[in-house]
């Protein structure tokens, strides 16, 4: 019995102890871990995914990820926060493009800004989606992009042209663009490192595999980064074009207007005064779709050489050739007084005998209206009637000219033109191929987003006080009122601007008149016409005694 019961006692014993060993064991265990917590200790503890014989949880296990590593969850959360900064910087350049908020017009067209930004979006987008998934690969790719954009950066600080036009808008946008390029190649860094880390403390062996749904991730991150660098390679050639086109000297002077917004530039040829002090009519010159300097400005330099006119000036409305992009919206009128506020600025006081063509009449006209007693002649060759702006202002062409302006920063156009078909600097930046530049899509969207509501109320408004006694020339082309039945009679209309009708011709040549010897003729007699129904019509009356 007492043996008996000694070795119940002995076990009971035992069995205390082996308590007291297992709650000591316990307790010592829970100092443990809330004296040594890790980012491992929860997952290791957790019975829903018990570790593997010898300690390790399956490569395969969902609670092997970089995202345990706070430094990773850090990266992730300001890589979203970013994507949000500039998701609405985005949205504020794409309004600007339509609309210009204080203080963020620049004097470029604004769809470089808009290009870099959505360029930044890119970068960040795949760096969130394919964020678990880091590659060598992207790093790379990653880097090439970065390279690339700081390139542009020193381009656009280095060059004074491009940077006033870009502004601070343009080079913060390059700024960010650079800098988000370097995070988002850091950032894949330090989550392939969070992956190997966590891969050898959880599965004791850093994962070479990769299923097939990370090799595809890995792939189609990899194709959007090599489409990155193709984007940003042409943007930087481009970039480079606008810096050796900004070489191009230019004759004459480009002038503040707008509160010093932005600059028109405005050249004048001849003397002012003849050698006994009178002065002499200035043809005021007034391109169409296209700038005053392309074959306008050469057909009026011909004139003043053969005696017909004595002196001359042109400008560039805003976004043609050397002038900036105004601030959007902007109408005929606006255009109009910006011409007055340069030739205010540059001492010339006329009087103007105003020579327009094409959409540029609509400008001639509302500066005539609003300059009644200077301009003592009109000449318009075969004008646009304000009851067709319509054609310019179609949703259509709006859209078009929106989505040529979105991709105009890869220059596509320009660098196959520069580098096989030997265009010049002159061709880009007044000639034949100046409608693939940034500006001048610019200011035909800015044309086409007013052309029937404010530029047609206000040249509709200058057609009502315009004097009736200014002598009046209509050169229309006949191949256009030949194809086009509804210009003809708008033609014809016209000619009723004042009612001091001196001509009305209608020579064999295209819509640019000036462009066949025909209507080049026609256009300087006509002119010669002009210049002396003027002089007459401004001479002082005769005294009845």
């Amino acid at each position: 019995m007492s043996s008996l019961w000694g070795s119940k006692k002995d076990r009971q014993d035992g069995d205390e102890g082996v308590q007291e060993d297992h709650s000591s064991s316990g307790n010592t265990q829970g100092r443990n871990s809330r004296d040594e917590p890790t980012e491992r200790t929860r997952l290791l503890n957790n019975p829903s995914r018990p570790p593997n014989s010898d300690g390790y949880l399956a490569p395969d296990d969902p609670a092997v990820s970089p995202y345990n590593l706070w430094s990773v969850r850090f990266l992730r959360t300001f890589t979203v926060l970013f994507l949000m900064i500039s998701f609405l910087w985005w949205v504020l350049l794409f309004v600007s493009i339509f609309v210009s908020p204080p203080g963020l017009h620049t004097r470029g067209s604004g769809f470089f800004d808009f290009a870099y930004t959505s360029l930044t979006i890119g970068n960040l987008l795949v760096a969130i989606i394919f964020f678990a998934v880091p590659a060598k690969a992207l790093r790379i790719t990653l880097a090439i992009t970065a390279g690339l954009l700081a390139i542009d950066m020193i381009i656009i600080l280095a060059v004074p042209r491009i940077r006033l036009e870009e502004g601070w808008v343009g080079i913060a946008s390059v700024i960010w663009a650079f800098v988000i390029g370097v995070w988002c190649v850091i950032t894949d860094r330090v989550v392939a490192w969070g992956k190997k880390e966590e891969e050898e403390r959880l599965t004791g062996r850093p994962e070479t595999r990769r299923t097939l749904k990370e090799w595809l991730a890995v792939l189609l991150a990899t194709i959007l980064t090599v489409l990155f660098i193709i984007i940003t390679v042409l943007m930087t050639s481009t970039l480079a074009i606008r810096a050796r086109d900004s070489t191009l000297k230019m004759y004459g002077d480009r002038i503040l207007v707008d509160g010093d917004k932005y600059a028109v530039h405005l050249a004048c040829v001849g003397n002012v005064t003849d050698t006994h002090g009178n002065k002499y009519p200035t043809i005021m010159l007034e391109a169409g779709e296209d700038p005053s300097e392309y074959d306008f400005e050469h057909w009026a330099y011909a004139a003043y050489q053969n005696g017909t006119i004595d002196r001359f000036c042109y400008w560039d409305r805003p976004g043609y050739a050397w002038s900036d992009n105004a601030p959007s919206p902007h109408s005929a009128g606006m255009s109009a007084d910006a011409l007055s506020e340069a030739l205010a600025k540059a001492g010339e006081e006329g009087p103007w005998i105003l020579v327009a063509a094409g959409t540029g009449s609509i400008v001639s006209r509302i500066f005539s209206a609003r300059h009644v007693k200077q301009v003592t002649g009109i000449m318009l060759v075969d004008p646009l009637h304000e009851d067709l702006l319509h054609r310019i202002a179609s949703p259509t062409r709006g859209f078009y000219l929106w989505a040529w302006g979105i991709i105009s920063p890869l220059g596509i156009e320009r660098l196959g033109g520069a580098l096989f078909k030997g265009r010049t600097r002159e061709d880009r930046v007044y000639g034949r191929n100046a409608y693939q530049s940034g500006k001048y899509i610019k200011a035909q969207l800015q044309e086409n987003l007013v052309a029937d509501s404010l530029s047609k109320n206000e040249v509709s408004s200058s057609r009502n006080i315009q004097s009736a006694d200014t002598p009046l020339v209509i050169i229309s082309s006949k191949e256009k009122c030949r194809t086009d039945e509804e210009w003809e009679r708008k033609q014809k209309d016209l000619t009723t601007l004042t009612d001091n009708l001196v001509a009305w011709e209608m020579p064999q040549a295209p819509h640019q008149v000036w462009r066949t010897l025909e209507g080049r003729s026609m256009m300087e007699k006509s002119l010669k016409k002009l210049v002396k129904a003027a002089a007459k019509a401004n001479l002082p009356p005769i005294d009845a005694e």
